[in-house]
């Protein structure tokens, strides 16, 4: 039987790994939910208000809400939590390791354009 610290780090654990699942199941969301969304007036716009969300929490001041609950939960665990946002964090050590975080932003600012630009389209065409 494991002594309690060691049960509640893992469980920490555990819900910190889920928060990371959350949080990238959000950025697909927000990313492909334009071709999701095809076809579903109330789920396009339900996609249309995480793109706005997505914005906003990307360009302004304020940390992500599923950043400050994975972090939490790795502190919870007793592991080392980072400090900068999840993009910058995930994104750019994969993906991008020589990548300045500001260019990171600029993408996902230019992501959420296109989406919204498809939104325009099917609009215009009437396709709504």
């Amino acid at each position: 039987m494991r002594p309690p610290e060691a049960a509640s780090a893992a469980l920490y654990s555990a819900l910190a790994a889920l928060a990371l699942i959350v949080h990238f199941a959000w950025i697909l969301w927000v990313i492909f939910g334009a071709f999701w969304t095809r076809g579903r007036r109330s789920l396009s716009w339900i996609h249309i208000g995480s793109l706005t969300y997505g914005v906003v929490i990307e360009v302004g001041p304020w940390p992500c809400p599923l950043t400050l609950v994975e972090q939490h939960f790795l502190a919870k665990a007793g592991r080392v939590s980072y400090e900068e946002s999840f993009l910058v964090h995930y994104l750019e050590r994969l993906v991008y390791p020589d990548v300045r975080p500001e260019w990171l932003i600029a993408g996902a600012a230019v992501v959420c354009a296109v989406n919204l630009g498809i939104y325009v389209q099917r609009r215009r065409r009437g396709a709504w």
